[in-house]
């Protein structure tokens, strides 16, 4: 959600490369590809549904009245909708038991949308107090490990839960302190974007000289090197390259 398309467009444009084309949603809304691509989407709604400028991962559901209700059954809470558009397709806006903001998406979807490991451009992780109810939340609500087809699988691995898609991780959810908000942008239950770059200095450059900001120091592990920034707008998001590419 942003409040200003264009604004929005020439950002990420700069700082991760993408290239925009029109969605069918209206002219408030564009799809955002990265090598071809799609990788997300961007609504000029934030002032229209009075929510914040912020970075949401939306799932795919079959029917939103359902899966709406499932959310409320589970003590989680609807912000927004059902909302049916024009051309086709209904959203909400929902947050889990802890708080964590995501929607739901009932309808086609034009072009490939991919997630995860490989050549992905993005990928999503959930900070959770208890990561094994979350995923017990999420499973319930979105049908996770059912069994029928194109559902995911959950897997447990190092003190994580793992979500697959075809045998790809698409999403993980990990247990942490939260109580306190003030220590990282992390420390809040949410889900967070993550959305992979060749290289993460040149993108925090051109970020930070469009009006972004980083928040937090950049990290690394033994494959990948990341950092938290948020948009001129306050959007969180994290910028990730792999090392074998920043050391190239």
């Amino acid at each position: 959600m942003a409040r200003d398309l264009g604004t929005s467009q020439r950002f990420y444009g700069a700082v991760v490369g993408w290239r925009f084309r029109p969605a069918r949603l209206g002219a408030a809304f564009s799809v955002a590809e990265w090598d071809g691509v799609a990788v997300a989407g961007i609504g000029a709604l934030a002032g229209d549904l009075a929510v914040a400028v912020a970075w949401t991962p939306y799932f795919a559901v079959d029917d939103a009245d359902v899966a709406a209700a499932r959310i409320r059954e589970r003590s989680g809470t609807i912000a927004v909708g059902p909302v049916s558009f024009p051309s086709g397709g209904r959203a909400a806006l929902a947050a889990d038991r802890d708080g964590a903001v995501f929607g739901i998406w009932e309808g086609r979807v034009s072009g490939s949308w991919r997630v995860g490991a490989g050549h992905a451009p993005a990928w999503l992780e959930l900070r959770t107090r208890n990561a094994f109810e979350s995923a017990i939340f999420y499973g319930e609500v979105l049908e996770w490990a059912t069994g029928r087809e194109g559902c995911c699988e959950v897997g447990y691995e190092e003190e994580r839960v793992v979500l697959r898609q075809g045998g790809e991780p698409v999403a993980r959810l990990d247990s942490g302190p939260v109580e306190s908000a003030s220590f990282t942008p992390y420390s809040r239950p949410r889900w967070h974007v993550h959305f992979r770059v060749p290289e993460l200095e040149p993108a925090v450059e051109a970020a930070l000289a469009l009006g972004g900001r980083t928040v937090s120091e950049i990290e690394s592990s033994d494959t990948d090197r990341w950092v938290a920034l948020r948009d001129p707008d306050g959007a969180l998001f994290t910028l990730t390259t792999p090392v074998a590419a920043a050391a190239g």
